[in-house]
C-alpha cells in the first residue's frame, strides 16, 4: 500500500474514528470514462465467520453503486456468496468448478447478473469441494483461476474473490491471481493469531507465484463500539500493522443477516442503515488508496 494518513484530506475538526486516528474525508470519486481492465482483489482470512462472504456482497454493491462494474467470485464451496446474492448454484450444470477443472466452457456464460446494476457473480456450490483433489496433479496448478478469468478482465473495473476459510489450494489460486488482498478481521483477540500466518502465506506467495500482490488493507468487522474488548482489539491491529488498517470499521448488526436472507447487499436492503453507510465509506476509502478504480 504504501499510503500514509498525509495523503489522505483530513477533516478539519479532527474527528477521531474508530480506530483511534484521524479520520479522512473520502470524497466520491469522479465517473469513470471507460471500464477495465479489473483490478482483482481477494477477500481472504483463513478463519470463518469473520464477514469474508458479507464484505464480499456489500463492498462489491458499495462499489457498483459508484459506478464501477464489479465481478463477485464464489470461491467457497458453501456458496454463501452465490445465495446472498438469490443465486440458486445447486440448480446450475455449469458453475466455478467446472471452470476450474473441464476446459471448453465460456466463462462469460456461467456469470450470474444479480439485482443491482453493474454487480455480477460467478456462482459456486459444494461441487467446488473436489477442486482441491482434482486441480493437484495439474501443470501450474496455483495459477487456474487466473487463466479462468483473463476472458472478463476487460469487462469489469474490479473483480473480488470471495474466498474459502482455509489456506489450502483454491486460497493459493485466489492470491495468485490477485493484485491485492482485502483481509477482513472479526474484533476478537482469537482473530488476531491467525493473520500472522496469513500474512506469512502472502509474503510467500508473492516471493514465488505473484510479485504484484499487495495488502489492500485490514478490515475490522463486528465491531461493538460499547465494549472495551472491541475497542482494544482495534488498537492492538492498528498498533501492529498501522496504516494496513482501513479506517473505516464494520459495527456488528443484525441487519446484515437479515440482508442475507433477503438475498440482497444491505445497500438496498436498508440502504439508510449505517451498515450500509459504512459499506459505502469502505468503498470511497478503497478507491482513494488505489485499491479499486
Amino acid at each position: 500500500m504504501g499510503e500514509t494518513e498525509a495523503a489522505f484530506q483530513i477533516r478539519i475538526d479532527g474527528q477521531v474514528g474508530a480506530t483511534g486516528r484521524p479520520l479522512p474525508d473520502f470524497p466520491v470519486p469522479a465517473p469513470l470514462t471507460g471500464h477495465g481492465p479489473a483490478r482483482i482483489i481477494a477477500m481472504c482470512n483463513q478463519k470463518g465467520g469473520v464477514g469474508k462472504t458479507t464484505t464480499t456482497i456489500n463492498l462489491g454493491a458499495a462499489l457498483a453503486e459508484l459506478g464501477r462494474r464489479v465481478l463477485l467470485v464464489d470461491f467457497d464451496p458453501q456458496g454463501a456468496l452465490s445465495v446472498g446474492l438469490g443465486v440458486n448454484a445447486n440448480a446450475l450444470d455449469v458453475t466455478v468448478y467446472n471452470l476450474l477443472t473441464e476446459r471448453g466452457h465460456d466463462v462469460r456464460q456461467v456469470i450470474q447478473h444479480t439485482k443491482v446494476e453493474g454487480l455480477d457473480v460467478l456462482p459456486a456450490n459444494i461441487d467446488l469441494s473436489a477442486a482441491e483433489v482434482q486441480l493437484v496433479g495439474e501443470v501450474a496448478r496455483e495459477q487456474i483461476l487466473a487463466r479462468v478469468l483473463r476472458p472478463v478482465m476487460d469487462d469489469y473495473d474490479v473483480i473480488m474473490v470471495d474466498c474459502q476459510p482455509s489456506l489450502g489450494l483454491l486460497t493459493v489460486n485466489a492470491l495468485t491471481a490477485a493484485h491485492g488482498v482485502i483481509i477482513p478481521l472479526e474484533c476478537e483477540f482469537f482473530a488476531m493469531r491467525g493473520v500472522a500466518l496469513l500474512v506469512e502465506t502472502i509474503e510467500k506467495i508473492t516471493d514465488r507465484l505473484n510479485p504484484r500482490l499487495q495488502v489492500d488493507g485490514i478490515l475490522a468487522t463486528m465491531y461493538d463500539g460499547r465494549t472495551l474488548h472491541s475497542k482494544e482489539v482495534v488498537a492492538s491491529v492498528v498498533e501492529h500493522f498501522g496504516d494496513q488498517v482501513f479506517h473505516t470499521v464494520i459495527s456488528r448488526t443484525v441487519k446484515f443477516p437479515d440482508a442475507s436472507l433477503a438475498a440482497e447487499p444491505i445497500t438496498t436492503y436498508d440502504g439508510a442503515h449505517k451498515g450500509a453507510e459504512a459499506y459505502r465509506q469502505l468503498a470511497r476509502e478503497l478507491i482513494a488508496r488505489g485499491g479499486a478504480a
